[in-house]
């Protein structure tokens, strides 16, 4: 009952084609994509560099703007409020963007869906699948997801989110993640297990064990076999053994003892994986300065931005509302993770410019607004450049005579207007 209200909650009111025909690409014969649910993100090394990021791109906050002669012009819409607190019922908004981030980058593609209730947004649900295949139906691209339940859904292309990386061969999605990263994959399986078998070994007794006596072979079976049973289990935290004068016992040389990756080779193996997600130890640790903060930002987390601007303005918005300036943008106060003196001197040098109100010099150094701090306070050792002679030697602005002899800017009577 309770999958049956999540899936009427999500994709009520969504009726699916009767009749769908594969939708035909140029690259790829077999329109259909498979969500990897393997031991990708299984990886603790990487989920850590998921989470990096994806807990990083959850500040991004989203705004509805609209440019009006140039002019940007904060709309404080519902769609604004929608995608800044709630984008859903079930998530908030950091939520919404970690899981999308999430899985874009445990997939190479992610997708949500835009729920209409009487022609308005309803919510956006990020879209967990087991398999897509694209359809097509009257001439529209059609998504048909199948999900872990066996439940299927047909829901329009136009009506999703769809985020990429690595978008390259195929015509639709991002490139599976598994090809390029399957290697590291491997070599972070074989030195997690060789680490597990080392550690088991070193808590036993290695080696051969040669009796004194000629025994028979189940004899020397079974003695062998007690043996072990008695001194070299786990369960041995002495590692001592005792042996009469039956048999002696022969340690087994270093050689063969279980190998281990030394510091260098598992550094290379962790860097191969922030290769590919395009990370470091500092911004896993989050140890970074603020100059590797910006370059974290700018190589990782603002085309995550960029894309989610695009494909929500392209979404969520006709062409005739996008032609009247509408757009969302996600943006990050960057400067949240500058150094104090860094702060310090970027208010100095722009809030007597005018180019601060209070409340933003406020909010740089994560100061609570206060009322009335949409001013701007602008120094008076600046003047505008048009007035500049009139406030240096006081040369007044030349006036024109209107074809009635007075003069522009005054009323007939000679008062001022």
């Amino acid at each position: 009952m309770e999958l049956r209200n999540m899936i009427n909650r999500v994709f009520g009111g969504v009726r699916s084609p009767v009749t769908v025909t594969s939708y035909k690409m140029l690259n790829d014969f077999t329109p259909t994509f498979t969500a990897y649910n393997g031991d990708l993100y299984d990886s603790d090394i990487v989920r850590s560099c998921v989470h990096a990021i994806a807990s990083n791109a959850g500040k991004l906050k989203a705004k509805h703007i609209r440019t009006v002669a140039g002019a940007i012009v904060p709309t404080n819409s519902k769609i604004e409020r929608l995608l800044s607190v709630r984008p859903n019922r079930y998530m908030n908004a950091y939520d919404f963007i970690y899981k999308l981030v999430s899985q874009l980058y445990s997939h190479n593609n992610a997708f949500a869906y835009i729920h209409y209730e009487r022609g308005e947004i309803e919510g956006i649900y990020p879209i967990g699948f087991s398999s897509l295949e694209m359809v097509e139906y009257l001439g529209e691209l059609y998504c048909k997801f199948t999900f872990g339940t066996g439940f299927q859904m047909t829901v329009p292309y136009s009506d999703l989110i769809h985020l990429r990386r690595h978008y390259n061969r195929n015509d639709i999605y991002g490139d599976d993640p598994r090809k390029p990263f399957k290697p590291t994959l491997d070599l972070i399986s074989t030195i997690n297990q060789g680490l597990a078998n080392a550690i088991k070994s070193s808590a036993r007794l290695r080696g051969l064990l040669k009796t004194t006596a000629t025994m028979r072979p189940e004899d020397l079976k079974a003695y062998r076999d007690q043996f072990v049973a008695d001194y070299m289990g786990i369960s041995n935290d002495g590692g001592v053994g005792a042996l009469d004068a039956k048999a002696d016992f022969v340690a087994a040389n270093d050689k063969f003892s279980p190998l281990m990756a030394d510091a260098d080779q598992m550094a290379f193996v962790r860097n191969s994986a922030y290769l590919h997600f395009g990370v470091n130890d500092k911004i896993i640790l989050a140890t970074y300065d603020e100059n590797e903060w910006n370059a974290f930002y700018e190589s990782v987390l603002e085309p995550i931005a960029i894309q989610l601007s695009l494909e929500f303005t392209a979404k969520l918005f006709t062409g005739r509302e996008q032609g009247h300036g509408n757009e969302i943008i996600f943006e990050a106060n960057r400067l949240q993770y500058a150094s104090v003196k860094t702060k310090i001197e970027l208010v100095k040098q722009l809030a007597p410019l005018g180019l601060l109100k209070i409340n933003e010099g406020r909010e740089i150094f994560n100061i609570a607004p206060v009322e009335g701090g949409e001013k701007r306070i602008v120094s008076l050792n600046y003047v505008d450049a048009d007035k500049a002679n009139q406030y240096q030697v006081g040369e007044k602005e030349e006036v024109d005579d209107d074809e009635n002899g007075n003069q522009a800017g005054s009323a007939g009577d000679g008062t001022a207007d």
